[in-house]
């Protein structure tokens, strides 16, 4: 990219970020403390940080680029080239990767034809591979645009892939009623919510058979009112 393209594409984010660059500052009482929020929302314009983007950054903020790039880089959510419309992320840490996560992960790179941080030649899926996604009772998992995807298989991972491809509709198992793209994942991720946080459940079967336990046990918390009652 040249100086001038560079200082072009900066001027065009201006144009469509700096209202919700500045609502975002705002609400630090450090401005470079809005950096990681500032770096989604260019995520969520461009479907990746791009180098104008982390100009923008750094101008918006009042530090040097090499500082955005120090963390733009650091971080696996922000992206060096576009992502697809639906980045899909495959578990491949320890439980998963037990469970089938390696093998879906084989398969799934064979049958879309590109490898980890990949897009497909339509734009529609880009690939991950995922360290824990926190959801070990479920696993395998998988994650499209950050919504989880559980007890996954090899056949139903290739299914999911290909029915994003064809735009069909696709419904997470826990979660909003719908799949948002990568792109408004990003802004939902910079601050500023889509209003689906409340749909759909958040927990299931596995996750909760504790509670359940506990209910069926009359089994409590130790109450923290008595002084003293957790000290050692």
């Amino acid at each position: 990219m040249t100086p001038e393209s560079r200082e072009s594409a900066v001027r065009v984010l201006y144009e469509r970020l700096e209202s919700d660059a500045k609502e975002i500052i705002s609400r630090y009482p450090k401005p470079r403390s809005a950096l990681l929020p500032l770096l989604h929302l260019v995520q969520s314009e461009e479907g990746y940080v791009s180098d104008a983007g982390q100009q923008f950054c750094a101008e918006m903020l009042g530090i040097t680029k090499a500082q955005v790039v120090a963390v733009s880089t650091f971080y696996t959510m922000y992206k060096r080239a576009p992502a697809g419309e639906y980045h899909v992320g495959v578990c491949i840490n320890t439980l998963c990767a037990v469970m089938g996560g390696d093998q879906i992960w084989e398969e799934l790179t064979e049958h879309t034809g590109v490898g980890h941080e990949g897009t497909t030649p339509d734009g529609k899926v880009s690939l991950e591979r995922l360290e824990c996604n926190a959801a070990c009772d479920f696993a395998p998992v998988m994650m499209v645009n950050w919504e989880f995807f559980d007890n996954m298989t090899p056949e139903s991972s290739k299914q999911l892939v290909d029915d994003l491809r064809a735009g069909k509709e696709v419904v997470p198992p826990r979660g909003p009623d719908k799949l948002c793209t990568f792109k408004q994942a990003s802004r939902v991720l910079a601050g500023f919510p889509d209003g689906l946080a409340g749909e759909g459940p958040t927990a299931a079967g596995p996750s909760l058979e504790g509670l359940k336990l506990a209910r069926e046990h009359g089994w409590t918390a130790p109450s923290p009112d008595r002084e003293g009652e957790f000290e050692s």
